[in-house]
């Protein structure tokens, strides 16, 4: 049985090399936002905020943040626009200033389901993406000015993918699933 959700979830890949010539246009930059405004987020808070950088100076300080081994170093300039997912804290899982969960603030839960939409989106519209979260947060925070109370979580490199690589190896559906118990 075929489902086009369930095939773009299977051949959506990292991309981490891109056409630097080819421009991602405005109205797919609308359609990716869009996407993340309609992600589904704890008690509908969107604790989300989103930076499209296409400064390449700013794409420049942004990538000395990530470590010199990191794969997708190249990306951040290469890729034509830079997403940086950044979240307000102590809004999602949070009740009248407590949260009430084992796991306290959500923004991670939040943010994760946001940038997966941003990436299923983008691959919909012919465009590559890879998250990135290895790099330092408090002085890409820094160069984007993000204000107290927010944390840059991801960097997201869009554009035009240059090659898309082959998929790596999953688990079998039975190696991770459980019924009725552990």
């Amino acid at each position: 049985m075929s489902n086009e959700v369930i095939e773009a979830i299977k051949n959506r890949r990292s991309v981490r090399n891109y056409k630097e010539d080819q421009v991602v246009e405005e109205e797919k930059i609308a359609l990716l936002l869009e996407a993340i405004r309609w992600s589904p987020s704890w008690a509908n808070t969107q604790c989300w905020e989103v930076i499209v950088v296409k400064d390449q100076e700013i794409k420049k300080a942004l990538q000395q943040t990530l470590p010199k081994g990191n794969p997708a170093r190249d990306a951040i300039l290469k890729a034509p626009v830079l997403l940086a997912m950044c979240a307000q804290l102590k809004k999602a899982g949070y009740y009248k200033g407590a949260a009430p969960t084992k796991f306290g603030d959500w923004f991670m839960f939040d943010l994760g389901i946001a940038t997966q939409s941003l990436c299923l989106a983008a691959h919909s519209l012919g465009l590559g993406t890879v998250i990135v979260g290895l790099f330092e947060h408090d002085k890409a925070k820094e160069i984007l000015k993000v204000p107290e109370g927010c944390e840059v979580v991801v960097l997201v490199p869009v554009g035009y993918p240059e090659k898309i690589p082959s998929a790596p190896k999953r688990k079998e559906i039975k190696e991770f699933t459980h019924y009725d118990r552990f």
